[in-house]
């Protein structure tokens, strides 16, 4: 028999819909694209031929309709993993459980998820400007240890390796390493964007490194983590999603990446407030080959 799951694990509003995203299984795309910003949704359906469906509700921004013959759909996140975790688990219910009887759907529906979204670059090489795919993650927000299969899910390896070479202190919780799908990467990411691995962190000031007021843990954790290489990958890119995005898309069964815009260079200390313009093109790179 197939699992059931109660009221108060599915929440399903009173109009059929999935209980924050407020979307219904039938508007919900094979394909889609996650952006941050829910004004982001709108610059990305400009490039859309049609379209079938917008809703939103709270951060929660979703336009499905195509592009190019693919169906697509787009939807805000908001910002950090804890928000991936509400919309990851929401989108694979819409695909994989039948909400009239409240079960697991016999048959598996795979979603393709590109994240498009901007970063910090931590490399001389990763200036404003950059466009970085996301092949590891490490997460420092600690979200896919609360799953079971988070070992088999994360790079155990590389894992070990960095919190060795940084001296990590598991007061900040304990790290975990996701992997993009790598056809997928290979597909989005081509010959012109930098590849790598991506920290993914749970906050934008002291888990990125930044300080204002309040001192840090570590205050040498950003020399440490630039200066970290593993089987020739070099740590690219800070950023706040990606990480959650690709573990649970493992866990799930479902193709995930990541690809980010750098707006920052930490290294340089330069940062580019006024980039919304210029991420078109990434976004157009992604719509052509999802």
């Amino acid at each position: 028999m197939n699992r059931y799951f109660a009221e108060s694990e599915l929440v399903i509003n009173s109009d059929g819909s999935i209980f924050h995203l407020h979307l219904l299984p039938e508007q919900l795309a094979d394909k889609v694209i996650l952006v941050g910003d829910p004004g982001r949704v709108d610059l990305v359906a400009t490039h859309f031929d049609s379209k079938e469906c917008e809703i939103s509700n709270r951060e929660f921004h979703t336009i499905t309709g195509t592009y190019q013959g693919k169906r697509l759909t787009v939807l805000s996140t908001g910002i950090g993993c804890d928000n991936i975790d509400i919309v990851m688990n929401e989108l694979d219910a819409l695909a994989n459980i039948d909400f009239a009887t409240r079960t697991e759907k016999s048959e598996h529906r795979t979603l393709t998820l590109v994240r498009i979204g901007t970063c910090g670059g931590l490399q001389p090489e990763t200036p404003t400007g950059t466009y970085i795919a996301s092949v590891k993650s490490i997460g420092f927000d600690g979200l896919l240890n609360f799953y079971a299969g988070r070992d088999e899910a994360s790079d155990l390896e590389l894992e070990a390796a960095f919190k060795k070479f940084v001296g990590w202190d598991l007061k900040m919780g304990n790290p975990y390493v996701a992997t993009a799908n790598p056809a997928l990467i290979d597909r989005v990411a081509c010959d012109d964007m930098v590849r790598g691995i991506t920290v993914a962190c749970g906050g934008f000031f002291g888990p990125q490194g930044r300080q204002l007021r309040l001192p840090l843990t570590d205050p040498n954790l950003n020399e440490k983590i630039e200066r970290f290489e593993y089987n020739g990958l070099k740590i690219n890119n800070f950023e706040m999603e990606s990480s959650a995005l690709a573990g649970l898309a493992t866990l799930m069964g479902h193709e995930a990446a990541t690809c980010c815009m750098v707006i920052a260079n930490r290294r340089a200390k330069k940062m580019e407030t006024n980039y919304k313009g210029d991420i078109d093109g990434l976004i157009t790179r992604v719509l052509d080959r999802i």
